[in-house]
């Protein structure tokens, strides 16, 4: 582990499943069973993160289930419900060139073609369209941008924290 652990928060445990201590995962992956790709995974238990192995894990119906090791009965399974999953950033398969992860676009400043500044980005929605950048307005109004590279995406430049669209200030969301 490296020396300041930064959780990165995958999914969370919603209680046991079966007699065996095989627990049901709630996963922020898309598609959801991705989170089985990442080993090991990080609980915080007793307040603190602690490392635990993957024995085993499938698609279970509409859930993800897995064995961890150390959780070998039901109720110890159960204890573990509402238990974050977390890994460790280094776990992240690279990207490539023009592809982000959201949660390096949170927090972003959202400039226009004319230089005007949208404001910042708040968060990311999935339409099934395409995604959507949630962007919060100086006067804290949500401005709704289509996340559509060299349309309404310009340019993301991560190391100026800044996301340049072909979106104008009077647009409505």
């Amino acid at each position: 582990m490296s020396e300041v652990f930064k959780p990165l928060i995958v999914g969370k445990l919603n209680g046991a499943s079966g007699i065996k201590g095989w627990v049901k995962v709630y996963s922020y992956t898309d598609p959801k069973e991705n989170i089985l790709n990442y080993s090991p995974w990080y609980l915080k238990l007793d307040g603190q993160w602690q490392k635990v192995s993957i024995i085993n894990g499938r698609e279970q119906g509409k859930t993800v289930v897995a064995q961890l090791e150390g959780c070998n009965d039901r109720n110890t399974a159960e204890s573990y419900r509402g238990v974050e999953i977390a890994i460790e950033e280094s776990q992240l398969p690279q990207l490539e060139d023009g592809e982000y992860y959201w949660r390096d676009l949170i927090g972003l400043t959202v400039v226009n073609l004319a230089g005007e500044e949208l404001g910042t980005v708040k968060k990311m929605m999935e339409t099934g369209a395409n995604d959507v950048l949630v962007v919060k307005t100086a006067s804290k109004e949500e401005l709704l941008i289509p996340y559509v590279p060299e349309y309404s995406v310009m340019k993301v430049d991560l190391d100026s924290k800044q996301i340049t669209v072909d979106w104008e200030l009077d647009y409505q969301s």
